[in-house]
């Protein structure tokens, strides 16, 4: 048993459940925070979590706390596993600033596009007066899906996730720290690495959207990457993936490709992306999303593309096939997520430079 370790999992949904259960059936001592009761209602009764692990066995996690109150949920850990929509960081940043500790090791699971970014950003805003090291994976840890109101499933483990802290100089101890519950995170060089390596960027909302026919006709009843992902569909992850790569280039930073990506993590390999994609076993069994109102559009937008996107703008990258899905979005959605989405302001880099931006992040020096 590790019950001397404290973790707060923030957030109830696929990721969030998965991992609280994951480390509760590990021996952990583990805290589940969700901001609606009625969420996490089952799983209080349960006292913790059933999951289906990724070897087909059954396991049963037990917490040591379930709530809704976040100075709660925070109390007691040392790590805080943030693991809610991209969307949501903010308003747990502004919700956990006047109980953070300078102790408090907080990981968003994963940042998306700036999430590291945003959250120190709303943490200044709301006036915090403690220094928590803020981490961004890059990608989250499991392929894994809520299968009832207290149970989860993970489908799949990856191989690696790089994590970095801001600032870059509290990586090494925060990595040694998240790496005594998951050796498989490892560090990147920074968190406009983990930014711009962020996957699901390219392959979320264009999936979705040019998928939108078959998943309202058969509420999400087809494999989302096995079915959804065509010779065609394929081709226009393709240019989105060498425009976010562009914009990392210009920032300053050799991102991966999808295809480098999809080796590292799941150890798929293909000439194209449409064949290392298919030959991704942790792929398999995913179904697509049941309805057009998913976390692949409202969090992939606007905390994912957006940002590229900015970014791109501010140093003078072209980003023309990211723009047409958030314009397809935006008109299939009836929003602005150009208003609405994260940007340069919200990350609190707009106007710098790009040896200012990574000065900011390296030292936390603005």
């Amino acid at each position: 048993m590790n019950t001397d370790f404290h973790v707060a999992v923030i957030g109830a949904g696929n990721g969030g459940k998965s991992m609280a259960a994951d480390l509760a059936a590990r021996g952990y001592s583990v805290t589940l925070y969700n901001r609606t009761p009625a969420h996490i209602e089952a799983i209080q009764l349960r006292r913790g979590i059933s999951l289906i692990t990724e070897e087909g066995r059954e396991a049963f996690g037990p917490l040591k706390r379930v709530t809704s109150d976040i100075e709660e949920a925070l109390r007691d850990a040392r790590l805080v596993m943030v693991v809610v929509p991209a969307c949501g960081h903010l308003p747990i940043a502004l919700g956990a600033a006047p109980h953070l500790r300078d102790d408090h090791v907080v990981v968003l699971n994963p940042g998306r596009t700036g999430g590291a970014l945003e959250f120190a950003q709303g943490l200044r805003e709301a006036g915090c007066r403690a220094h928590p090291t803020i981490c961004e994976a890059e990608t989250f840890l499991f392929a894994a899906r809520s299968i009832g109101p207290a149970e989860a499933r993970i489908f799949r483990t990856k191989f690696s996730v790089p994590i970095a802290a801001l600032p870059t100089t509290r990586t090494e101890e925060a990595v040694a720290l998240i790496q005594q519950v998951y050796p498989q995170f490892i560090p990147a060089k920074s968190v406009l690495y983990t930014s711009l390596n962020n996957m699901g960027a390219i392959f979320h909302p264009a999936l979705t959207l040019l998928n939108a026919g078959w998943i309202e006709s058969t509420r999400g009843d087809f494999e989302f990457y096995m079915n959804g992902v065509t010779p065609t569909t394929a081709r226009v992850l393709e240019a989105l993936d060498r425009e976010r790569v562009t914009v990392a280039a210009a920032v300053g930073i050799r991102a991966q490709t999808a295809l480098e990506w999809l080796h590292r993590a799941y150890n798929a390999t293909g000439e194209t992306l449409y064949e290392a994609m298919h030959a991704n076993e942790g792929y398999a069994g995913i179904k697509a999303p049941s309805q057009m109102q998913h976390r692949y559009i409202f969090e992939e937008v606007p905390c994912s593309l957006i940002p590229i996107a900015e970014l791109g703008r501010q140093y003078g990258v072209g980003t023309a096939t990211i723009h047409v899905m958030i314009q397809l979005a935006n008109t299939a959605y009836g929003r602005d997520y150009w208003r609405e989405g994260r940007t340069l302001e919200r990350m609190g880099v707009k106007g710098m430079s790009v040896q200012e931006l990574h000065h900011y992040v390296d030292s936390g020096e603005r």
